[in-house]
């Protein structure tokens, strides 16, 4: 059995989950997208309203950023997966609750080991403290750790949430900047950084892996 027909099975039964309170009031489940052998999953927080609408991970005002973000370091949104915490809409946007977070995850837990990723990016504290509890975004984003989870060897990056960069300048500068962390870590960058996001921090290249290399 393929890897695309467990993720299917997966995003069905997320769309007849009834677990959690959150399916009464949304419009639409919102399983993931991508790659279903990708090397790379990007993890939210939860849909938004027009994810909510359409039933596809960041595809508003967050999702047009972080297909900017993605280009930048010459990624594409089919190459990697995109997923989320919680899986249907917390109603008027706010956080999801501890038990709807319990009560969704074991779908991210079956997609992740479905896909068995190399690298996670953590997008936002909630999928952050997921993989690693009582961390503050604040004071991690931009720094890869190597974890242990779930019997995966993984690289995790957590970032800033799209949302929040488009809320505050400095943040999205610091989303772009790890961004370019990201793009060295992977090999997609590899002589030199994006004139477009430049970042005086960045001068020392960190270590590469051609995770996208066809070798």
């Amino acid at each position: 059995m393929s890897q695309k027909t467990d993720l299917e099975k997966i995003a069905s039964k997320v769309a007849s989950c009834k677990d959690c309170p959150l399916y009464k009031e949304a419009q639409n489940p919102v399983a993931g997208q991508g790659d279903p052998e990708a090397k790379v999953v990007f993890i939210g927080e939860g849909p938004g309203a027009n994810e909510d609408k359409l039933g596809i991970p960041f595809c508003g005002r967050s999702g047009n950023l972080l297909d900017k973000l993605l280009a930048q370091i010459y990624l594409k949104r089919e190459t990697v997966f995109i997923t989320n915490i919680v899986k249907h809409r917390p109603p008027k946007n706010r956080d999801p609750t501890p038990q709807e977070i319990v009560t969704c995850t074991p779908y991210l837990r079956q997609q992740l080991l479905t896909i068995k990723p190399k690298v996670i990016v953590t997008l936002g504290r909630f999928a952050l403290n997921y993989f690693i509890p009582d961390v503050f975004i604040s004071k991690s984003h931009g720094q890869l750790v190597e974890i242990k989870w779930e019997g995966l060897d993984l690289n995790l990056m957590p970032l800033y949430h799209p949302a929040a960069g488009l809320r505050n300048g400095n943040v999205l500068k610091d989303i772009q900047a790890d961004f370019i962390k990201l793009g060295f870590f992977l090999g997609t960058i590899k002589k030199k950084k994006p004139s477009t996001l430049e970042n005086k921090e960045l001068e020392k290249e960190p270590a590469q892996t051609d995770l996208f290399s066809k070798n």
